[in-house]
């Protein structure tokens, strides 16, 4: 999949959302988990970073980060290449694999030996650092793992998944990964997201390494890593419990009471409070960002829009948004 990228970028964020088939209410304790194990071998095997995740009974949410590419493929290591796969296949899968290399070599020896194992190679390397590789390659296994569970047949995915281009920003990147941790909040569920377990965030607060590095995203690249090399968890809980709760850092202490002012001073719904809402620019927006990187996305794809629209960024209805646009301009 060619995925569209800001100039000199290095790489693009998403929001991804899929639901089951006919919606229903399926995924139970024990599919979330397996889920969420196979989420984990899926980032490990393709390059790509999951910042947050949040499963529901009948639906998902990711924001994930897909590398540009271009260099990736051709600085992968041996070592590096086969750690990858090793992530997500079995050891028979992985001696299986390792066993067709050497009968490359033993059947033809020599430059058609080696150009058939490259071949063999790329069928790999074609899945890494890529959208829809990543998702078909955890949809897919989840699903045969379902299937074979519950002994049945048949799709088990509602339609092709639905993604959005996020700007890397720290304010686009945070409300998004907010809405998506606040999935069980808005359904009732639970008043705080560290206390749903199948949500980025609550990952994260548990100290699974994995979610900690994956929230770090939101962060700038000058906030120092702690002694692991991992983003300053103190750092990054906070400031992402901040923008959960809508706090500022004099409101810490009440963090108990954990419940958003809805609006500001000029009765205007605040971003605390909308993205505790039921926000289709999230779902249907296309695209979020600054009007900036907005309007880069609608000139890099000006063929797909009418000739009497000039320009991309669309205000945001509903609240107060600050500096966030969508590509779409949608009224409800």
């Amino acid at each position: 999949m060619q995925i569209w990228t800001s100039e000199g970028s290095r790489g693009q964020y998403f929001h991804v959302i899929a639901r089951t088939a006919n919606r229903v209410w399926c995924l139970d304790d024990e599919a979330k988990r397996m889920f969420v194990r196979l989420l984990r071998k899926t980032e490990a095997f393709s390059g790509c970073a999951v910042v947050s995740h949040c499963l529901m009974d009948n639906h998902f949410h990711l924001v994930l980060f897909v590398p540009n590419r271009e260099g990736l493929e051709k600085d992968l290591s041996d070592e590096a290449f086969w750690d990858r796969l090793a992530a997500l296949y079995t050891r028979e899968e992985m001696d299986a694999i390792r066993m067709r290399m050497m009968l490359f070599h033993r059947l033809n020896p020599g430059p058609v030996g080696l150009a058939q194992e490259a071949s063999y190679r790329q069928t790999f390397l074609k899945r890494m650092w890529d959208l829809s590789e990543f998702m078909k390659t955890l949809l897919q296994r989840f699903s045969t793992w379902f299937n074979k569970r519950h002994n049945r047949v048949g799709r088990l995915w509602e339609q092709r998944f639905k993604s959005l281009v996020i700007e890397g920003r720290q304010e686009s990147l945070m409300a998004v990964s907010a809405y998506v941790d606040l999935n069980p909040v808005r359904a009732g569920m639970v008043e705080d997201p560290k206390d749903y377990r199948w949500c980025g965030y609550a990952e994260a607060m548990a100290g699974r390494r994995e979610a900690r590095r994956g929230l770090g995203h939101l962060m700038p690249d000058d906030v120092s890593p702690s002694a692991d090399g991992l983003p300053n968890w103190r750092v990054v809980g906070r400031e992402y419990r901040r923008v959960l709760f809508g706090m500022t850092g004099a409101q810490e202490e009440r963090l108990a009471e954990s419940m958003v002012e809805p609006r500001g001073t000029d009765g205007v719904l605040t971003l605390a409070a909308l993205v505790r809402c039921r926000v289709r620019y999230f779902s249907d927006g296309v695209v979020i960002g600054s009007k900036a990187f907005v309007d880069a996305f609608f000139e890099a794809k000006r063929a797909f829009f009418g000739s009497t629209r000039k320009d991309g960024g669309r205000k945001m209805r509903g609240g107060s948004w600050g500096e966030l646009r969508s590509l779409r301009d949608l009224r409800r």
